[in-house]
């Protein structure tokens, strides 16, 4: 598409994050921001994207926090509802041996409450990118029929469709799972599974495997995130295993999420799948050298330091 308004618009739930910088026992937490589409939405602003997002918040302290945060951060809120009748998400993070473990009060969410009927449409036609993710489909029945209404839109005026599965199985049962994402495969013109999410979807721990299988399911291409390992790219023809990259990491929370942001960004600036996830991946990594969602996502310098591409 050329002459959009947008580079990017995602649709999902924002969640105030807490997150333990001591330890599971510490009562030391710091606030900070969260919400995987809200996440993605921020990372592809700072790295030169021009972004919307839709969601409904509390009227509330959160709600109004967020609203702020998305205006420093050049991401446009227009298309944000404040709901009087709901609160905002939160969200509480603690890490110890096996990573980060999260804790949630999103039942009810003001954005559990988006309805396709209200949803603002001119949004997702004004959009090269549309981004929907599998947590924005788990956290109300509602609230999936507004992220397919996102998708069918998108569709209709030929913006391409971002597609993270990022599988929570505390919101909905496998099976309901399962049978969502594969329902947005067929619809979305790449998907960016984690190797664990993938797993739990289709039964097999084998990278490629699970790529084919979100080929088989409709996706034209796949980046199929391996954490520290970085990432294996598929277009169906052509698969490339990406390294990941040494860096300090203490917070991986939000790290996919900033993938998919850098991912779609270069993808709007007209990088194939590969470079597109090469430059994704560098981001990511970087995106856990500090703690919480947002405060760590990187700018494009320091993406291309990273990538032996910037000054010095």
């Amino acid at each position: 598409m050329t002459n959009c308004e947008f580079d990017v618009v995602a649709i999902g739930e924002p969640l105030i994050e807490f997150n333990c910088r001591e330890g599971g026992d510490s009562r030391a937490y710091l606030q900070g921001f969260g919400g995987d589409t809200s996440n993605m939405a921020i990372a592809a602003a700072r790295l030169g994207a021009r972004v919307a997002y839709v969601t409904r918040v509390g009227d509330d302290a959160f709600g109004r926090m967020f609203l702020d945060l998305w205006s420093q951060e050049g991401v446009d809120s227009r298309f944000v509802v404040t709901d009087g009748q709901a609160p905002t998400g939160a969200y509480f993070v603690t890490h110890d041996a096996h990573g980060h473990q999260f804790s949630y009060l999103r039942g009810g969410s003001a954005a559990s409450r988006m309805d396709r009927d209200a949803l603002p449409i001119e949004a997702f036609r004004a959009a090269a990118v549309v981004h929907v993710s599998g947590i924005t489909q788990a956290i109300s029945a509602s609230a999936r029929a507004a992220a397919f209404a996102a998708m069918e839109a998108a569709r209709q005026v030929g913006a391409r469709i971002s597609y993270d599965p990022n599988l929570r199985l505390k919101l909905w049962p496998l099976d309901d799972a399962r049978a969502t994402v594969l329902a947005s495969l067929a619809l979305c013109d790449w998907a960016l599974p984690s190797y664990d999410d993938a797993q739990l979807l289709f039964g097999t721990g084998d990278a490629q495997a699970l790529a084919d299988h979100c080929h088989r399911a409709g996706a034209p291409i796949v980046a199929l995130k391996l954490g520290h390992d970085g990432c294996l790219v598929s277009d169906g023809q052509r698969a490339e295993r990406i390294a990941g990259h040494s860096v300090d990491a203490v917070d991986a929370t939000g790290a996919g999420d900033c993938f998919d942001g850098a991912f779609a960004v270069r993808r709007t600036a007209g990088d194939d799948a590969f470079a597109a996830a090469r430059y994704a991946n560098a981001a990511a990594a970087l995106a856990t050298t500090g703690y919480g969602a947002v405060a760590p996502l990187p700018r494009e310098r320091d993406v291309e330091t990273l990538l032996g591409r910037g000054e010095g």
